[in-house]
C-alpha cells in the first residue's frame, strides 16, 4: 500500500482511511500476536478477526505484496521494517483515541468497540488534540 495521498475533500480522504484499515488492523494483529507467542500464523489471525483461513490468506499476500509481511506456504507470518512501523503507528494511534474515549467518561467496553473504527479515520490534528487533552486530564 503507498502512503496516503493528501486527500481532495473529506469523502476522498475517508476512501484513502478505508484502503488502508485492514493493512493496519492485520499489521497491529500480528504484532500482538508476536509479542504474545513469538510466532503468529494463518490460524491465529484467523481466530483473532473470526474470518476464515482462506480471507486470512488473500490479505496476507496483499500484505505481503505491498511489502508490510513475508510469509511462505505453512510457515509463519512475519512483519517487515515497513510492517512493524505502520503496526507501531496504528497501535499509538489506537491508544490514543482508546485514552481519549475513556478520558470523555465512556465505558471501556464501548470505547474499545469505537476505537477500532475512528483510530483509521483520525486526522494527525485531531489525534494531536485528544492526546494534548489526556495529558492535561491525566495532571
Amino acid at each position: 500500500m503507498a502512503k496516503k495521498q493528501k486527500p481532495k475533500n473529506q469523502h476522498e480522504r475517508t476512501r484513502v482511511d478505508h484502503a488502508t484499515e485492514i493493512a493496519e488492523d492485520y499489521v497491529e494483529a500480528i504484532a500482538e500476536i508476536l509479542e504474545e507467542q513469538d510466532v503468529c500464523r494463518v490460524k491465529d489471525l484467523a481466530e483473532h478477526f473470526a474470518v476464515s483461513h482462506v480471507t486470512v490468506n488473500r490479505t496476507v499476500a496483499r500484505l505481503q505484496r505491498d511489502g508490510y509481511v513475508t510469509t511462505e506456504p505453512y510457515s509463519p507470518v512475519e512483519l517487515t521494517s515497513q510492517g512493524a512501523k505502520l503496526a507501531k503507528n496504528s497501535r499509538r494511534r489506537h491508544e490514543i483515541v482508546l485514552s481519549f474515549l475513556i478520558a470523555l467518561g465512556v465505558s471501556e467496553e464501548t470505547a474499545a468497540t469505537d476505537t477500532e473504527g475512528i483510530e483509521h479515520h483520525v486526522s494527525p490534528e485531531t489525534l494531536s488534540v485528544m492526546e494534548a487533552y489526556i495529558s492535561k486530564a491525566h495532571r
